[in-house]
């Protein structure tokens, strides 16, 4: 039995396509298709089946990737314990992240491990759409929100949330809100991505809801607290983004005793049994650092 053929199965399955585990496992597609026929032939039962659009796996596949999948993880966890801690970490770490959140949490850590880890080369990319983890090839994702794939990990470093700021330029010709409901009568500026509807504001008593009059709608928050601090209107923005203006006076804590319902941040990465130390070395090294990061930033 070959091997190689076997792993490349095993990508195609998980990835749904040739042409995808083809570019993940840096090899033609055709090279690809030819190890499945050859695997196919070697077993003498059909995988999978293709159409233009699809890729089904047919139940003998399925088996046969679930115990490859799972003898593969044995003898990739056996090395792993025989190498121990004897290999450095090395190689290509690809982490994605939500560009103002990944702004704000990640430049200390990344200078951080690559004086520790210089053998490993960092790609970082930051994007506010979430990713297919898998097929786009990253090993590390950090996340807002509740983890929807079970295949993934998710390991939990805290929590974020909004709540509503202003300028001193903007209270100084408005009076300043005292009641959640206050807020329908400004200008209020509105972060898309949370919604276009009515604000919602929780306290540690009861959950209210606040519709908006006078608001303008922005997909991203560095614009969006740029025209808050130019006094154009109430903003509802991610506490972490505003620590060092609200420090220096420049935005102001709108209705302290009220927030944006909170959202778990976490670490999600594959859900294999052997974790590259590429990956552990960082999740462990970024972890405290994030963590307490987050609580510096509930204010």
């Amino acid at each position: 039995m070959d091997l190689n053929e076997i792993t490349v199965y095993i990508k195609v399955v998980e990835l749904g396509s040739f042409s995808q585990a083809a570019k993940f496992l840096g090899m033609p597609n055709s090279t690809v298709s030819a190890k499945i026929s050859d695997l196919e032939k070697r077993l003498g039962v059909s995988l999978m089946k293709r159409s233009t659009r699809k890729l089904f796996i047919t139940p003998e596949g399925q088996s046969f990737f679930e115990s490859c999948r799972t003898g593969l993880d044995q003898i990739r966890t056996a090395t792993s314990t025989i190498m121990g801690t004897k290999e450095e970490p090395h190689g290509l770490l690809r982490i994605t992240a939500p560009i103002s959140l990944g702004a704000a949490l990640l430049p200390k850590i990344i200078s951080l491990y690559k004086e520790k880890f210089p053998l490993v080369q960092l790609d970082i990319s930051l994007n506010d759409q979430t990713v297919d983890f898998i097929s786009d090839g990253f090993d590390i994702a950090i996340r807002v929100g509740e983890l929807k794939d079970s295949s993934l990990i998710a390991k939990k470093l805290g929590e974020v949330y909004f709540a509503p700021f202003a300028s001193s330029k903007y209270l100084k010709k408005f009076s300043l809100p005292e009641t959640p409901q206050d807020l329908s009568k400004h200008s209020c500026l509105q972060f898309s991505n949370l919604g276009t509807g009515d604000w919602q504001l929780i306290s540690a008593k009861k959950t209210v809801q606040i519709p908006m009059m006078q608001k303008i709608l922005i997909n991203e928050l560095t614009l969006l607290k740029t025209l808050a601090l130019d006094g154009a209107g109430i903003a509802l923005l991610p506490t972490f983004l505003c620590l060092h203006e609200v420090q220096t006076g420049k935005l102001i804590r709108i209705l302290p005793e009220w927030k944006a319902h909170s959202r778990v941040v976490s670490f999600v990465y594959g859900g294999q049994k052997y974790i590259p130390t590429k990956v552990s070395s960082f999740i462990q090294l970024a972890t405290e650092s994030i963590s307490s990061s987050l609580q510096n930033f509930e204010f």
